[in-house]
């Protein structure tokens, strides 16, 4: 079921503590989902942004494929030539998402592109009760049509997505 703490995924506001913050104003889509770990803290959040994000479910990869194929044509770069483009640069990243920050509270992923400017913020916060909650916001602002139809095109897959990541950092 996920977390052993019986505490599922649930829709949060955009935390105010985040890095990526600024970029709530203005934005196309500004989401938050949390969920609450297991255990007492501290958690390792590079561990879990590890767990979360580099290996998703098997479907995912489906649709990313199908992703890569319907944006080609668009000048949209693939999945393939991001992950190889920060791989030859030694960059920082999970999968293929360049890692722009990281604390020991929080690790921001994000990419400027031609379509759209992304955020994607993994956030720690401490509960009373000494365990912690982990927060997936994702921020996206897009530049002209070709990014609102791209947007339009995932949302649906992006909710479940990040839903099905918070689960699966949430399991002990």
């Amino acid at each position: 079921m996920g977390s052993s703490s019986g505490t599922g995924v649930r829709s949060v506001p955009p935390p105010t503590a985040s890095a990526i913050a600024g970029w709530y104003e203005g934005a196309d889509l500004a989401d938050a989902f949390a969920v609450t770990l297991p255990g007492r803290g501290p958690h390792d959040l590079a561990a879990l942004a590890e767990r979360s994000l580099r290996n998703p479910a098997p479907w995912f990869g489906v649709a990313m494929r199908l992703r890569d194929a319907a944006v080609r044509p668009f000048g949209v770069r693939t999945s393939r030539q991001i992950r190889d483009h920060l791989r030859s640069r030694d960059a920082d990243r999970i999968d293929f998402s360049p890692v722009l920050s990281r604390s020991q509270q929080e690790i921001v992923l994000g990419e400027d592109d031609r379509h759209l400017d992304f955020r994607l913020s993994l956030m720690l916060t401490a509960r009373p009760d000494g365990r912690e909650d982990l927060t997936a916001t994702t921020i996206v602002r897009c530049h002209g049509l070709l990014g609102r139809g791209y947007l339009a095109a995932i949302m649906a897959g992006h909710v479940l997505v990040v839903r099905l990541a918070l689960r699966q950092a949430s399991r002990d």
